[in-house]
């Protein structure tokens, strides 16, 4: 996968930096595994704005993936890699044998041919789902489940992947992307391998105009504000007093969000690393 920087023909262009797409072999989706999407503009069920900076943003149709990866002993073979517009990383229409068609996340460096397996006593190759007890030790993982059967729930963006370290009794344990180093059990799911479009981070949209084609609407800065509309908001000048906060007052940093009874709590080893600590 690459990213490629345009010419500088118009404003907009000048620093926008673009997916190449290289990886891409089709533009037409799968009709069977496609349904509309009802886009709601931040509104609730009474018609009121509930989120701000949601609107517009170009038509899309959600594309089923297949995270639970349950069809055992069924291979598949690889038919397309396409672009879903509704996530960061690429996705791969897989043929199974039996005649039934699924789309799930597609793996770095996976290929149109190459065939696809899932469940426990399968070879640990890219792209295949097996059981965390049976993946060798130090492999990159995606799509990894919390609870057996749940479906994929870490490790579903562009790039990213966790590090299988170690396995105790029945848990494994997992270096997170964000570094944190946590307990899952070991029978629970995980795919071999990284998630492609790994270069998304160094897309540039370039205008404006880019995020409103995503649904995008502007964002007012709280410092802008009067004091009536933000705590942040008001005085002479450009002020940066206090700490950065919300409309209600909860601060932007150096606040636990996590729930301090979270009863999976326990299965955390090592907590991830404060991004204002590490400098």
């Amino acid at each position: 996968m690459a990213v490629k920087r345009l010419k500088p023909t118009t404003p907009g262009q000048r620093f926008h930096i673009a997916n190449s797409f290289a990886e891409i072999t089709t533009n037409k989706p799968e009709k069977s595994l496609i349904i509309p999407i009802k886009k709601s503009g931040g509104r609730n069920n009474q018609g009121r704005m509930t989120m701000r900076f949601i609107g517009g943003g170009h038509k899309r149709r959600y594309r089923l993936i297949d995270f639970k990866r349950a069809n055992f002993g069924v291979a598949g073979e690889v038919v397309s890699v396409e672009y879903d517009p509704n996530r960061s990383a690429f996705i791969s229409l897989i043929q199974f044998g039996d005649g039934e068609k699924r789309y799930i996340i597609a793996p770095n460096g996976i290929k149109v041919g190459q065939k696809i397996e899932q469940g426990p006593g399968v070879p640990p190759e890219i792209g295949n789902a097996l059981p965390m007890s049976e993946i060798p030790l130090g492999s990159l993982i995606h799509n990894i489940e919390m609870a057996p059967g749940q479906g994929a729930k870490i490790c579903r963006s562009a790039g990213s992947y966790a590090q299988l370290l170690g396995r105790e009794d029945k848990y494994a344990t997992l270096k997170l992307p964000s570094g944190e180093l946590r307990k899952v059990l070991s029978a629970c799911l995980a795919t071999v391998g990284s998630v492609s479009n790994s270069e998304h981070n160094l897309e540039r949209k370039g205008k404006a105009g880019r995020s409103r084609w995503l649904g995008i609407r502007p964002r007012t800065r709280s410092t802008a504000m009067n004091p009536v509309d933000h705590p942040m908001g008001g005085g002479e000048g450009r002020n940066k007093g206090g700490q950065a906060r919300s409309r209600n007052l909860i601060y932007s940093q150096g606040q636990k969000t996590r729930a301090p009874k979270k009863a999976t709590s326990r299965l955390i080893i090592e907590r991830r690393k404060s991004k204002r600590n590490s400098n």
